[in-house]
């Protein structure tokens, strides 16, 4: 009888539904060589540590295999190749292709940037649940939250974003679908992954190509044009670099918030008495303390997938992982730990110390948090405002294929209506404004 490891049965798409018992089997071997040769770390600690240990390097071009492969494998298929996008690269490479992105998307230098999309978030989420109205499915008032809202919603804003045609969306996914796969480590070896990552990638930078190309010099106030004016200090990015972090911000905009809304609603119909509470309006700072403890307890990203490598021998929790080995950091496995969250399998969003792994750490603390965060407050509590009596219509729902982006492929959910946005003015057009219960912490 052939052994299945506990990291073979966390790919397995039989346990995505819940992968925390796996996870919580996972830590009592902090660090864990796998049948891939890679090294899993899940324990929080462990994880923080070498989130910020500068010889844990984002770069897999200093893997051995991966060096010595990669450009042959490129020349032979005839594949086009980008630079590596910044969560690619170490300092001071990285620092650099940050500080040109974040000049065009937060603070200090655009502060305003998302804080002046939120009444616009508000309003598609707005018009995306007024559509729910006379949505008939055999019979019965039913939702997908996934397809029907979840999806539509991040992926208009991050257009929105980076300056992209939304009637874009059916070629751009097939391509970011491609992106995504590459990351599952059931879908093959390290080497051959990084290949269809780079060559999803190659695709999507083509893309934008012909998109800079049509626009013909004319740029607007979205971030792509921001980037190719380089108005600051530095040299702008070259137009290989932009294309490369542009096709890396499209794919990671939406594919990791449409789980987060997901996963959210998913939980909040199990825990009725929390989507009570957001429902009552009368705790203005509850939607941001419910997306902290999403993110620790229901994490859209579980686990950063062989995207780290040993620049030397590194000894953690008694285990020495060899200089060149390629390492998977368990975030959801870390933010679960009992050894530094008390109670963790419990969904507490009254919890009075919330650190967690959600957005990752160190350097590469996830560049988009400041929009995510907002987007998942905003889609929350309008649901729980809007919807009358949801209820799951399967528990658990089916999953996605994603062991490491986890999330509900569909959430149907029955409804018995659909609330007015606005008791005293029937129109599908809200005001401008910031609802008064988004924290968008980007000017944090």
């Amino acid at each position: 009888m052939t052994h299945t490891s506990i990291w073979q049965q966390i790919l397995d798409h039989s346990h995505r539904a819940d992968p925390y018992p796996l996870y919580a089997e996972l830590r009592k071997t902090p660090v864990v060589r796998v049948e891939d040769g890679s090294y899993v770390v899940s324990t929080y600690r462990e994880i923080v540590a070498l989130l910020h240990d500068p010889r844990l390097s984002s770069d897999m071009r200093n893997v051995p295999e991966l060096a010595a492969r990669a450009p042959a494998q490129a020349a032979e298929e005839g594949t086009p190749t980008l630079p590596p996008t910044f969560i690619q690269t170490d300092p001071p490479e990285h620092d650099r292709l940050r500080r040109l992105l974040t000049r065009n998307f937060g603070p200090p230098h655009r502060p305003d940037r998302i804080d002046s999309m939120i009444p616009h978030m508000f309003e598609i989420v707005t018009n995306e649940i007024d559509d729910f109205v006379g949505k008939e499915r055999s019979g019965t008032s039913r939702v997908d939250i996934v397809d029907d809202f979840a999806y539509l919603f991040p992926v208009t804003v991050i257009c929105q974003l980076l300056g992209v045609p939304r009637e874009d969306e059916p070629r751009f996914q097939a391509m970011s679908d491609a992106v995504v796969q590459a990351a599952d480590p059931a879908t093959g070896g390290i080497a051959e992954r990084q290949r269809r990552r780079a060559k999803a990638i190659a695709d999507l930078g083509q893309y934008f190509a012909e998109l800079l190309d049509a626009r013909q010099g004319q740029r607007g106030d979205d971030l792509l044009s921001g980037l190719l004016s380089g108005d600051g200090d530095e040299a702008p990015m070259t137009p290989e670099e932009i294309l490369s972090n542009a096709a890396l911000l499209l794919v990671a905009g939406h594919e990791t918030t449409v789980n987060l809304i997901t996963n959210g609603m998913l939980t909040l119909l199990r825990h009725p008495e929390v989507l009570d509470r957001l429902r009552r309006s009368d705790e203005p700072d509850l939607a941001a303390r419910v997306v902290e403890e999403l993110l620790r307890y229901e994490p859209p990203v579980q686990f950063l997938s062989n995207n780290r490598n040993t620049l030397d021998d590194i000894e953690i929790a008694g285990t020495t992982i060899p200089k060149g080995s390629p390492v998977t950091l368990a975030l959801a496995a870390g933010s679960r730990d009992p050894g530094f969250v008390p109670d963790p399998d419990r969904f507490d969003p009254d919890r009075e110390h919330n650190e967690h792994l959600g957005f990752g750490g160190g350097i590469h603390y996830c560049f988009g948090a400041p929009l995510a965060r907002p987007e998942t407050q905003i889609a929350l509590t309008e649901l729980a405002h809007r919807l009358k009596n949801p209820r799951l219509v399967a528990d658990p729902p089916p999953y996605r294929a994603s062991p490491g982006l986890r999330g509900p492929r569909h959430l149907l959910v029955e409804i018995d209506g659909v609330s007015p946005a606005l008791p005293d003015d029937h129109s599908p057009h809200p005001p401008a404004h910031t609802p008064p219960y988004v924290d968008s912490w980007s000017s944090r």
